[in-house]
């Protein structure tokens, strides 16, 4: 007879989840930075946080990585509890965090920097040498280990601060607003280090503002708002249940011909035209089967069509998606 597998544990799930926090709550005096989240990230994940500027993600992030305390509720790492009032030196052991103001020393030299956070770290000799110039290859300042911090470029510096973070072979890595103020190819070598953290089998949890990393790195995405954690899922998953389908349409004619046509249909919603280059943005909720349906009409009605083609969803759109529902 077949019968219903249990529901897994509280315990079974602190021991396969990198992260887990239950009913997790900061309150400073009369406001509440975080209210009761539950997070769950699988081990080797790499988890994006969004949301606006005072929606609780530093302040999430601070006690996952137990420099800040909650005001109530529980967080476990890689298995290991967060006790409050306590050192917690096992769980801290298992975290690599990167706030946003870290400070650099910038009187030391790349590799004395490093050295000193190794030895903070008790790493001992030989494997200490192996260590930092292994995370100098990592990070692509081998060539500048001689060099005085001052005297590196910010995406260089950047690099340095993740070095220092991983100098001790974290299993959870935490990044607040990681590339806030790089060039666009600081902001690809980050990426692909990021990359290459992941594929050791390491888990990441980054907050940012550029939404375009987090959806080229990011398998789940946890959405904030107003200390809340208001979604949370794989990005496949939010791709599916929340983009929309917009169709760029361009003709070589006069535009309103276009859009009266479009008009006539109940799956189309007009978005935006753009006269002067003949072309209409349109949110579509049809089927493959009704987009060629669309394109076969128009073209029958004689409209001379130059371009028709779906755009991609992006990760900007889901969260204004999100955003629109909280609000609504």
């Amino acid at each position: 007879m077949l019968g219903f597998l249990p529901a897994p544990s509280w315990k079974s799930m602190q021991q396969v989840l990198a992260i887990l926090t239950q009913g997790l709550t900061k309150r400073f005096e009369h406001h509440y930075a975080v209210r009761d989240v539950d997070l769950q990230i699988q081990a080797g994940e790499v988890y994006g946080l969004i949301g606006p500027n005072g929606a609780g993600k530093t302040t999430l992030i601070r006690m996952l990585a137990a420099a800040e305390e909650p005001t109530l509720g529980d967080v476990y790492i890689a298995g290991e509890r967060l006790l409050r009032g306590q050192d917690n030196p096992a769980l801290k052991r298992q975290i690599g965090y990167l706030p946003d103001d870290f400070p650099l020393y910038e009187d030391l030299t790349v590799w004395d920097y490093l050295d000193y956070f190794a030895h903070l770290y008790q790493l001992r000799e030989p494997r200490r040498t192996r260590r930092l110039h292994e995370i100098l290859e990592l990070v692509q300042l081998s060539h500048k280990r001689n060099s005085l911090i001052a005297t590196l470029s910010r995406g260089m510096k950047q690099r340095l601060s993740l070095a220092r973070t991983v100098v001790h072979e974290p299993t959870v890595l935490l990044l607040d607003e990681p590339v806030s103020g790089l060039d666009p190819i600081a902001r690809v070598q980050f990426r692909d280090i990021i990359r290459t953290l992941q594929a050791s089998g390491m888990t990441i949890l980054i907050s940012s503002h550029v939404l375009s990393d987090l959806a080229e790195l990011c398998t789940s995405i946890g959405v904030m708002e107003l200390g809340f954690l208001v979604e949370s899922a794989p990005l496949a998953d939010l791709y599916r249940r929340l983009s929309r389908q917009t169709l760029v349409i361009s003709t070589l004619g006069a535009i309103a011909p276009l859009t009266t046509a479009l008009n006539q249909w109940p799956e189309c919603q007009v978005l935006a035209t753009i006269p002067d280059q003949g072309e209409v943005r349109v949110q579509f909720t049809g089927s493959n089967e009704a987009a060629a349906d669309l394109l076969r009409s128009l073209v029958h009605a004689g409209i001379p069509l130059t371009q028709f083609h779906r755009e991609p969803a992006d990760l900007e759109s889901i969260f204004l998606t999100l955003e629109h529902q909280q609000t609504a």
